[in-house]
Order: C-alpha cells, then sequence, then structure tokens
C-alpha cells in the first residue's frame, strides 16, 4: 500500500492552486463541488478493500482520477481499473491526470445516464465509491462477483460489503464525511 502512494503522488491530482497543500491530512476542493479525500481515508478505503494484483476494479467517482491510479497501481498490468465520473470536467481532468502515468489497464470515462456502476462490464472483483450514499445501492452489491468486495460510505458510516454467492455480510467501520453520490437519474439526484 505505502509503494502505491509513494507511486501515485497527490500532488498530481490536486488544481495546481493547491499542489503545495497535498501532505494535508483532509480533504481539498478540486472544483465542481468535489474534493480529492483525505489521504488517511483513501488509506483506510483500500485497505478494507483488499486490492490484489490482476483484479477487476470500479472506482465509483473518480474524480481528479488520485484513487483510479492508486488502484491501478495495485491491480498491476494484469488487472483492470474502470474510474466513472459523472462530471464533464472531471471526467476529462481524471483521464488526463491517470493517463500521465502511463498505466493501459486504467480508464477514466463518463458515469452512464440512469445507471450505477457499469453492469455491462461487471461482474467487478472490487468496488470503490468515494462518495456517500443515503442508503447501500443494491445496483452495485449486483455487480460484485463472487468473494467481491465493495467499500462505500453510507448514510454517514463507511460499510465493507462482501459478496459469497447469493448472500453477503456488511460491516461498519467508522464514521466518514464524503460529498454526495450523484446520479444522472434527475437534476441534483443522489443515491
Amino acid at each position: 500500500m505505502d509503494a502505491a502512494f509513494a507511486a501515485i503522488p497527490r500532488a498530481g491530482f490536486l488544481p495546481r492552486s493547491a499542489a503545495h497543500r497535498a501532505s494535508y491530512d483532509g480533504p481539498i476542493p478540486i472544483g465542481h463541488g468535489q474534493t480529492n479525500s483525505q489521504p488517511r481515508t483513501v488509506e483506510n478505503m483500500l485497505r478494507l478493500l483488499e486490492v490484489r494484483p490482476g483484479d477487476r476494479v470500479l472506482d465509483v467517482g473518480s474524480g481528479s482520477g488520485w484513487t483510479t491510479a492508486l488502484l491501478a497501481q495495485l491491480v498491476g498490468p494484469t488487472g483492470s481499473v474502470l474510474g466513472l465520473e459523472i462530471r464533464p470536467d472531471l471526467v476529462t481532468l481524471g483521464a488526463e491526470n491517470v493517463r500521465a502515468f502511463g498505466m493501459p489497464w486504467v480508464s477514466v470515462e463518463p458515469a452512464a445516464r440512469d445507471t450505477l456502476g457499469s453492469p455491462d462490464r461487471a461482474p467487478f472483483d472490487r468496488i470503490l465509491v468515494s462518495a456517500a450514499a443515503r442508503s447501500l445501492p443494491e445496483e452495485l452489491v449486483d455487480q460484485l462477483g463472487d468473494g467481491g468486495r465493495l467499500v462505500i460510505p453510507v448514510a454517514g458510516t463507511l460499510l465493507l460489503v462482501v459478496r459469497r454467492g447469493e448472500s453477503r455480510t456488511v460491516t461498519r467501520h467508522g464514521s466518514y464525511r464524503f460529498v454526495p453520490l450523484l446520479t444522472h437519474r434527475r437534476p441534483g439526484a443522489d443515491v
């Protein structure tokens, strides 16, 4: 995990005016009402996710691409990472930021209208959501493969969902504040 953070420095994913604050252990605004998450929070989420080399990973709410690039570093060239973002300007920014690290097994794309995640590309081994949902989105749980793990903040609590066949285990891992999980379902809608 430490090697991934060293290889993918946060400063490259912040606005130029905020790059000097990269070591600040707090969220930093990246525009469009979104933030680059607190490093300690990102580290906790990635530890819970237990990403392995070769995993297929979905990153929902990829923002400036930092978590997407960290995930790509963890899965390596035998894996794949799909970052989805709803804000068009952040899709462009995130894709450029990730591309700078030369990892062709990762992409940042616009979130599809009326869809949460990417069910047509499922199943995923790991799903990371970096925005807060009001309730656990079943459509994301359904996109997990057998043994898959989903880390998502729901109503202020960080949840880990582990899927085994048709059953799942949900555990709670502390209180966190995130920007709301937005969808294309209706203007200003969140899940």
